[in-house]
């Protein structure tokens, strides 16, 4: 979108404050959540126990459970952000929204879990743009909370985390972020082309770079059983880990 005003070149201050309004009212947000477990890693392990949902401020959003009754997976896979914002109300950057993402075992044993956030950007086309910043898109992540933050599997777009406590059935794990933020940087990407009438008034064009943008927030979350666990984690997500005595996981 473009905002385009025509004006004698004195007042600058007004086109500024335009383009920050401007950045506030056209940013949009696009969501989802999915989660899923893995059963590369199951042959020593009931699969009818198991069981893993992602939490949203308290919510579940999504979920996979075995129900031995019927022999059928129980699952559901809900949308992130569905309150973000109140009725009428605009996405304000710099603003921390609350947003805290957990892991639940709805299932019947104890279990490790990881979860991954993915984050990234889409035109008004719904086209996936890599030349933005996906760091824009800010987790205010928790800290002391038991998660560990795999620095050599993450990327911008992509935040992997493993909780690195046992899991119990019906518990939930403390949260691994409590905000989001989209940087208020993103009203100062702008480009300005100015030409001259006849008349002798400028008219300036300005272009935002994230103008009629999208975000996209993914969460998944999976599970892996205790048992073997260092074997199971390793066949399951490709990591290798320690196991301490007290059974808290921490990276190799």
């Amino acid at each position: 979108m473009k905002k385009i005003r025509t004006f004698l070149i004195k007042p600058a201050v007004l086109l500024s404050l335009a383009a920050v309004l401007l950045a506030m009212s056209t940013l949009g947000s696009a969501r989802a959540a999915l989660t899923y477990y893995s059963e590369n890693y199951s042959a020593q392990v009931t699969v009818s126990s198991i069981g893993v949902s992602l939490m949203e401020n308290g919510e579940r959003i999504s979920w996979r459970d075995y129900q031995h009754q019927n022999g059928e997976w129980n699952e559901g896979t809900g949308r992130l952000l569905q309150n973000l914002l109140a009725e009428g109300e605009k996405l304000a950057p710099g603003k921390a929204y609350p947003e805290r993402l957990s892991a639940s075992n709805s299932g019947q044993i104890d279990t490790y879990v990881r979860v991954i956030v993915y984050r990234d950007w889409e035109n008004a086309d719904g086209v996936r743009d890599t030349t933005l910043s996906p760091d824009m898109i800010n987790l205010g992540l928790a800290s002391g909370q038991g998660w560990i933050l795999d620095e050599n599997a993450s990327t911008s777009e992509r935040l992997v985390f493993y909780y690195s406590r046992i899991l119990s059935p019906g518990q939930e794990s403390p949260a691994l972020c409590d905000t989001l933020t989209i940087s208020s940087d993103i009203a100062r990407k702008a480009k300005e082309t100015v030409t001259e009438g006849e008349n002798g008034y400028k008219t300036i064009t300005t272009s935002y770079l994230y103008d009629g943008y999208r975000f996209n927030l993914t969460a998944e979350v999976d599970a892996v059983q205790t048992h073997n666990a260092q074997e199971a984690i390793k066949s399951a997500w490709g990591v290798d880990v320690n196991i301490a005595a007290d059974g808290t996981l921490s990276l190799q």
